[in-house]
């Protein structure tokens, strides 16, 4: 199965394993699965580099994040496309929750039929919109 993992749970996997359920970790651990990176949390992951609001001592560039993601992981990086622009205009904004990176990354999700693995609890509120999220204990 495939699933689209967001950038939290990306950061965690790098940083703080401890915050991730049992069960994400055996969806993100079968070999059946396919794990995908939105490059929206490529580029959130990029900006928290650049401001110093999160440390990852792997990450030393561009090239390191991708080569992680790419090969240490072997998740493989879902990039945007027209579909997925399409699919966010549609989606309706949920009150309390306007961070266009998760919105961009839920319209992905959407428009490839992949389950959202997330932290952020709020995704559940596209469920009326069809998401399907997997929420991270």
């Amino acid at each position: 199965m495939r699933y689209l993992i967001d950038t939290t749970i990306l950061i965690r996997l790098r940083t703080e394993t401890s915050l991730i359920s049992k069960d994400i970790f055996q969806i993100i651990e079968n070999p059946e699965n396919l794990i995908y990176v939105s490059a929206v949390s490529i580029q959130e992951i990029f900006m928290l580099l650049q401001t110093n609001k999160i440390v990852v001592p792997k990450w030393k560039s561009a090239k390191d994040v991708f080569e992680d993601i790419e090969n240490t992981l072997n998740f493989k990086i879902k990039y945007i496309k027209k579909e997925h622009l399409t699919t966010f205009y549609q989606i309706a904004p949920v009150k309390d929750h306007g961070d266009p990176f998760d919105r961009l990354i839920i319209a992905q999700s959407l428009t490839e039929r992949m389950p959202l693995i997330s932290s952020d609890q709020k995704m559940k509120y596209y469920k009326r919109q069809g998401l399907t999220f997997i929420a991270n204990a």
